[in-house]
Formats: structure tokens, sequence, C-alpha cells
């Protein structure tokens, strides 16, 4: 039988991962054809380094997520992957900061600027990349609550000791 402590690492590691696999697809399905003042262009991820970096870093994440489910619980490496836990975390943090900076100047537009909103022109794309923020901020959430959990657990036993 698992230990309960294991149980919900286990549990908030796998929402974590279909978070962020969840993320990536989103954000890389998203794409739509539209028309201003006769001109035709298209809306994709890639038009925007912001949302790159942002599929990219949920990629990493995924990955490294994916792999720590396999990693024997008791093993002297868990303190590597506590670091680990909070570099992706921050990793996520910047990620998700810069894809919400770009989405909110498509959604609403900067006048100062001179800059349009774009999403009344391409509502697919934007709810696409909305879908795709969400679930980038669940695994956010998740991972900050699973490194709170995983200092607990590690730092549990030295307090005992005092």
């Amino acid at each position: 039988m698992m230990k309960p402590k294991r149980l919900l690492s286990l549990l908030l590691r796998l929402i974590a991962v279909g978070a962020t696999l969840a993320a990536v697809i989103i954000m890389a399905t998203s794409h739509e054809k539209g028309t201003f003042f006769a001109v035709s262009y298209e809306a994709k991820y890639t038009d925007t380094p912001a949302f790159k970096y942002f599929v990219i870093a949920n990629a990493i994440v995924t990955v490294y997520g994916f792999l720590v489910l396999f990693h024997p619980p008791g093993s002297p490496l868990w303190r590597l992957v506590l670091a680990l836990d909070l570099v992706f975390t921050m990793l996520l943090v910047s990620s998700i900061s810069a894809a919400l900076a770009v989405a909110q100047v498509g959604k609403n537009g900067n006048s100062r600027a001179g800059w349009l909103p774009v999403c009344g022109q391409v509502t697919k794309y934007c709810n696409q990349v909305t879908g795709a923020l969400v679930a980038g901020l669940i695994a956010l959430i998740t991972y900050i609550i699973l490194l709170l959990h995983s200092i607990y657990t590690f730092l549990n036993p030295l307090l005992e000791k005092a």
C-alpha cells in the first residue's frame, strides 16, 4: 500500500503533467485566418516569441514531470528533484507571465502605443490562447502546491529531531 504522502505527491505530479501537456497542445494548435480592412492574415502562436517560449517551457516541464513519475521513492536523488521542482516552477512563472502580457495586449490593445485589439477578428485563436493560459496557470498552481508539499516532507524529519 502506498503512503498517503507519496500518493498525494503522485497525484499532484499527474495533474501537473496533464495540465502542462494540455497547455502545450492547446497553444500549439492555435491558429486562425482573419481579415482586417480587406487584408488577410493568419494568427499563429509562432508569430509571438512569448507564446513560443510558453510552449517550449511547458514542453520541458511536461517531459521533466513525466520522468519524475518513474523516479523511485526514497532515492537519495529526491533532494535534486526538490531543487529541480523549484527551477521548473520558476520557469513556468516566467513563461506564463510573458504569455499573459502578450495576450492582454492582443485582447485589449494599447491605445498609447496605437496597437489595436485583435481578438475581435480572430476569436477562435484568442479563445485557444486563453485555454492554454488557463491550463498553464493550473499547472503552475499545482507545481507550487507540490513544491510546498515537497519542502514540508523534506524538512519535517529535520524539525522533529530538534
